[in-house]
């Protein structure tokens, strides 16, 4: 095994910054490239008329999930290794609903946003700045809420291990529901966007 790179010492805190630097640069500029700096285009897809999020966001998730799997069976990559966030169960289903309602209602959402910005469009920054008036109330009520923020604890866990499957069956139901979603979109944009364009 030798990745993750930084759990097994091969660049320091200082390191692991700069690559994420350029790493949030080169996905900021493959999103925008992806016109994913319009929020008409991000919104389309609640309308089910434009698919393009749905098909590459859910490309990266099984690119993400094949390749991990791969290499951990290779022996390059100890899954055990690679960091996963706690689970809170029902502050985080509210915390989506919030972020799925802020993302119908603007087009866009946090790492969206900031490609908009980047590329001078006024509902992005008004956008980005509504998320950072949000993180201020948050912060300023984190005390009133600190007790529903930390509820419902089901720590570091996966679906592998809350389902009870072993890691590659996983993936291949995740494939699979990639594949049926990408048909199903197709589908939809074809009859959708056709009566969009009919009326």
């Amino acid at each position: 095994m030798n990745a993750p790179f930084y759990k097994y010492g091969l660049f320091q805190d200082e390191v692991s910054l700069v690559v994420a630097f350029v790493i949030g640069i080169g996905f900021g500029f493959f999103l925008e490239r992806g016109g994913f700096g319009n929020g008409r285009k991000l919104a389309a897809q609640f309308y089910f008329t434009d698919m393009t999020v749905l098909k590459v966001m859910f490309t990266a998730i099984v690119t993400a999930m094949v390749g991990l799997y791969y290499l951990s069976v290779f022996g390059v990559v100890d899954l055990a290794l690679v960091y996963v966030n706690p689970t809170y169960l029902l502050p985080q289903v509210l915390g989506g609903l919030i972020l799925g309602i802020g993302f119908v209602i603007g087009g866009y959402c946090p790492g969206t946003s900031c490609v908009a910005v980047s590329t001078g469009r006024i509902d992005g920054l008004v956008y980005l700045l509504g998320i950072v008036g949000g993180i201020f109330v948050f912060g300023e009520a984190y005390p009133l809420v600190k007790g529903f923020y930390f509820s419902t604890p089901m720590g570091q866990i996966t679906l592998p291990q809350l389902f009870n499957l072993p890691y590659g069956v996983l993936v291949f139901a995740v494939v699979a529901m990639a594949l049926g979603a990408f048909a199903a979109a197709e589908w939809g944009e074809k009859k959708l966007g056709s009566r969009i364009v009919e009326n």
